[in-house]
């Protein structure tokens, strides 16, 4: 019997069950300690029912300890089929159908790496982006975080017939469409002037602008030991002055929502110490490399030290890890136009997101 065997628990489960997009079926079981971040932050993939893919993720609180273990120092023990990670408290065992992902910690930074890889032998890969349905035309627009994609996509919807798909999390294809993640959005104080209507009436205070980047700093420290504690974790979800959290839904209204188009412009954005923006034009290649470097760099720590440890012990290697996500972007740009933008790092959220917002009318003005 085999170390998944033993862990993983019957997949008869009345607990929450989500399917994404057709490719990835995920199955939390009840009782789970980090089910409600879960929950929260896999909603538009809620489902009834267990979904029927093949491929899945059973997620769970109950852990057994492995046999017989071999050791990596003091970062990690493994087996053939199983990594468990001391500091983080998760295991993560390679089964059949995918992965079991258990622990007693929020298990959302575990899961998102396992996703993604499971995405990728389906053929679709998961991107760090903002996404809008343009009339029919999906725009990718992946970029580094702070550069302004909560603010742009705000901007793009205001056009009639533009439809939101994501602002942070979203996947790509092989086939060039790009699928949209609708997960909750994490508002803050400077997008007050573009997301008006979402600062009416009684709502927790939130920080002053000025302090935001240092509180998120802070929230970047102490991360990897707050997702050990579930209600700690959850408290400071819903409750950090440092955001508010909305879902679209409630940003654009249900009918401004999409959930696939056909990319027609993929645009990185990223910000510059120049003075003027500059719109440059790159290759398929160019993007892809940075696609793959930038989802994976903006993943939480605990999620890359998850990556680093599964092509450690072989399970995932790293190689095929990379280089498997890689031939999925690469198929999936195609013959798609693809720029970079590069905006001055002194420009406020609002003036960025009114020049990406032109530009992507230009361009797509361009592909018409």
């Amino acid at each position: 019997m085999t170390q998944s065997q033993l862990a993983a628990p019957s997949p008869v489960s009345t607990g929450a069950h989500f399917d994404v997009h057709g490719l990835v079926g995920i199955e939390v079981v009840p009782g789970t300690p980090g089910a409600p971040q879960l929950v929260d932050m896999l909603g538009p993939f809620h489902t009834a029912r267990r979904a029927e893919e093949d491929t899945r993720i059973l997620v769970t609180g109950t852990t057994l300890p492995l046999i017989n273990p071999s050791h990596a120092e003091d970062a990690y023990r493994y087996s053939d089929d199983t990594l468990f990670l001391p500091r983080d408290r998760v295991t993560v065992t390679a089964t059949d159908a995918g992965f079991t992902v258990a622990g007693r910690g929020e298990l959302l930074t575990a899961v998102i790496p396992l996703l993604d890889r499971l995405c990728v032998a389906n053929g679709a890969a998961m991107v760090h982006a903002a996404i809008v349905n343009y009339r029919g035309a999906g725009v990718l627009m992946p970029a580094w975080g702070g550069v302004g994609k909560t603010s742009t996509v705000a901007k793009l919807v205001r056009i009639e017939g533009v439809q939101f798909m994501a602002d942070d999390w979203a996947f790509l294809r092989s086939d060039g469409t790009v699928l949209g993640y609708a997960k909750p959005m994490f508002i803050k104080a400077h997008h007050q002037p573009i997301y008006p209507q979402l600062f009416e009436g009684a709502h927790k205070p939130l920080v002053p602008k000025a302090l935001t980047k240092p509180l998120e700093r802070v929230s970047t420290i102490v991360h990897p030991v707050i997702v050990r504690y579930p209600r700690t974790a959850a408290f400071t979800r819903h409750w950090s002055p440092e955001h508010r959290m909305v879902t679209p839904e409630e940003a654009f209204g249900a009918e401004n929502i999409a959930t696939e188009a056909p990319t027609r412009v993929a645009l990185f954005l990223e910000r510059h110490s120049g003075f003027d923006a500059v719109l440059e034009p790159r290759s398929a290649d160019w993007l892809t490399t940075r696609i793959v470097g930038n989802f994976h760099t903006e993943l939480p720590g605990v999620s890359r030290s998850l990556i680093e440890a599964l092509g450690a012990t072989g399970l995932v290697p790293l190689e095929r890890y990379f280089s498997d996500k890689a031939k999925v972007v690469r198929r999936g740009l195609g013959g798609i136009p693809c720029h970079v933008l590069k905006i001055p790092v002194d420009w406020s959220a609002d003036r960025a997101s009114d020049h990406v917002t032109a530009t992507v009318q230009a361009l797509l003005n361009e592909w018409a």
